[in-house]
């Protein structure tokens, strides 16, 4: 028996769940790294004004085909033209690869945080800590189980009493979180080196690599073509303000972003400046325990550091799961639980081979790729751009904008930048989405450098 579709209490529940699902590992370690490497300043210029332009466009779209169908992506593509219920099974792909990996990385963050929290900052400062833990094949595992349940136990309690309350308690605390340790590490001597380092362009770094790296970064930052924001469009009342509430998300996923870059660039900055460019794993995991080690108060800073970090994963990891979650009970009509119990079953078993794949099977490699770097890549850099590519061709040239525009507005609620957007899904977005998919492939193959 299919279950009443939940919904969210109002805009505030909404605008900080929707906010957690963009608020993940990417702003933490990918943002900073970015925009060290691409001239600070400059970078973050090009951030923002594609936030206002490009992400806003895409974040509207995919928040509006959930409301006006009140489905998730699986069966909401085929409610706005049959011909597309393809997409819906491609999108629905996107968070069922992810959400196992994700999780395995949730793992290594419980680990890195009990070991500060417990005074093993030190022994994780190490240069062969990480490689030593990720190589063994019990906890590794165990911590992905852990951390998967966690999320597991949040998604089970509903969209109001799971989703969107610990998104309410979570969300506040991590901003606060990261503006404290910015403020530290400004006190921190050199810090402002870093910080001008960090925020002053540098045209001559200027190019298309600036551009595509920070169009790439919003793209993923933003959750979009994974059917995160379908679903969470499916649970928002018709009297919300979309437009409205789309700036709210954008400016608090943005900020925390910016906070990323001032908590993390003036400490590599003084610390390791020769590991300004490292991302990824091996900044979270190598640099920053190194870095801590050498600050003062570093066991304390490390220690609310890794708690930020496991807030920021288990929000976009609620939001991933309740994405699978949405598109199974409205597929196969089954009860909440039951098809939580089903998806994080199914994840247990996929994410074996993340969790086991620098250990155990790190012999195995797909395309020159461990397990997780191929499902991240194959994810994130083909999967993601192409649905939302075929989105925008839906929108923009088969159902019309007009479609999408009309939901937006329905309740004469004002649509300011319907200009921007109409141009946006029907010209420059699908331009912008084949540049993320031809360079972030290229660029995981060595071809291209970013």
């Amino acid at each position: 028996m299919k279950e009443e579709r939940s919904s969210f209490s109002g805009k505030l529940g909404f605008i900080l769940a929707a906010a957690g699902s963009a608020v993940g590992l990417g702003n933490l370690w990918r943002f900073p790294y970015l925009a060290a490497q691409h001239g600070g300043g400059i970078f973050i210029l090009v951030y923002l004004i594609l936030v206002v332009t490009f992400g806003f466009s895409m974040l509207i779209l995919e928040l509006a085909i959930g409301r006006k169908t009140k489905q998730s992506s699986i069966t909401a593509y085929t409610k706005l033209h049959k011909k597309f219920g393809f997409l819906g099974y491609l999108a629905a792909i996107v968070p069922i690869i992810i959400l196992p990996y994700y999780c395995v990385i949730g793992g290594w963050v419980i680990k890195y945080m009990m070991e500060f929290l417990t005074g093993g900052g030190l022994e994780a400062a190490d240069s062969a800590y990480f490689g030593g833990f990720v190589s063994q094949a019990g906890e590794p595992l165990i911590f992905f189980v852990i951390y998967l349940l966690a999320t597991m136990v949040i998604v089970l309690g509903g969209v109001q009493n799971g989703v969107e309350r610990v998104s309410k308690v979570l969300m506040p605390v991590l901003l606060l979180l990261s503006i404290g340790i910015s403020i530290y590490v400004a006190t921190i001597d050199g810090a402002w080196d870093g910080i001008k380092y960090y925020v002053l362009p540098d045209l001559s770094n200027f190019s298309m690599s600036t551009v595509c790296a920070a169009m790439g970064q919003l793209f993923f930052s933003l959750s979009i073509a994974m059917g995160i924001m379908v679903s969470y469009g499916s649970y928002v009342k018709d009297d919300i303000d979309l437009s409205g509430c789309v700036n709210h998300i954008e400016i608090f996923d943005t900020s925390v972003a910016l906070l990323s870059g001032f908590m993390i660039v003036p400490a590599v900055f003084v610390f390791a400046p020769d590991k300004l460019n490292t991302g990824g794993p091996g900044l979270m995991f190598e640099t920053l325990p190194m870095v801590f080690k050498q600050m003062p108060f570093g066991q304390v800073i490390g220690a609310v550091f890794f708690v930020l970090v496991l807030l920021a994963a288990l929000t976009s990891s609620i939001s991933i799961m309740e994405a699978i979650v949405s598109m199974v009970m409205d597929k196969f009509k089954l009860k909440r639980w039951i098809a939580v119990v089903g998806v994080t079953v199914f994840s247990i078993l996929l994410g074996i081979p993340s969790a086991w794949g620098f250990g155990l099977w790190g012999d195995v490699k797909i395309l020159g790729m461990d397990f997780l770097t191929f499902f991240d890549f194959l994810a994130n850099s083909v999967l993601m751009p192409i649905v939302a590519l075929a989105t925008c061709i839906l929108v923009g040239w088969v159902v019309k904008t007009k479609t999408i525009e009309d939901e937006i507005t329905k309740n004469g609620e004002k649509f300011a930048r319907k200009g921007i957007f109409r141009v946006m899904v029907r010209y420059i977005a699908p331009v912008f989405l084949i540049m993320i998919l031809v360079f972030y492939t290229l660029a995981q193959f060595g071809l291209v450098n970013y």
